[in-house]
């Protein structure tokens, strides 16, 4: 099950932050096109199979060129987390504390992503807590872009 931010709400990325966007190689955009469409997309080696999270230009595993890229179930389980209480930027100084996760993807070779968690900043988080991805859509932006943020479905 994936789930988009509720119409209505404040994102969770504040205004005067950075926009993401592909760089100019377009290594990553399969990526951003995957979350504009509410799809969890990573990268698959064609050779061997492996999963590999950030996007490469070879293979993690058997150093082979040829990488596709796979639509992965967008649900994970809390590997590790932090909880900032220092703004990394200014347009965060007035979203302190807020959490950080480092998600591992079981239907993805167990590979590894950090994002936000969304909910209470000051929420007890449980290594193992199961989580789905939420897809922030920014329509306003131009070019438009979509995150993925993290909430909790159910303690590990």
């Amino acid at each position: 099950m994936t789930s988009t931010v509720e119409p209505g709400t404040e994102p969770y990325l504040p205004p005067g932050m950075p926009e993401p966007a592909p760089g100019g190689d377009g290594l990553e955009a399969p990526y951003w096109e995957g979350t504009r469409a509410h799809e969890l997309r990573v990268q698959r080696c064609n050779a061997c199979e492996t999963y590999q999270w950030g996007p490469e230009w070879v293979c993690h595993a058997c150093l082979s060129f040829d990488l596709g890229w796979t639509t992965v179930e967008p649900q994970g389980r809390v590997y590790s987390w932090e909880r900032p209480w220092y703004p990394v930027h200014p347009a965060l100084k007035d979203r302190v504390p807020y959490l950080i996760v480092l998600v591992e993807l079981p239907h993805a070779g167990n590979i590894r992503m950090v994002g936000n968690l969304l909910g209470d900043p000051l929420q007890e988080v449980v290594i193992g807590s199961e989580v789905e991805a939420v897809f922030e859509d920014h329509d306003e932006a131009d070019p438009p872009f979509t995150l993925v943020q993290w909430r909790v479905t159910e303690e590990g």
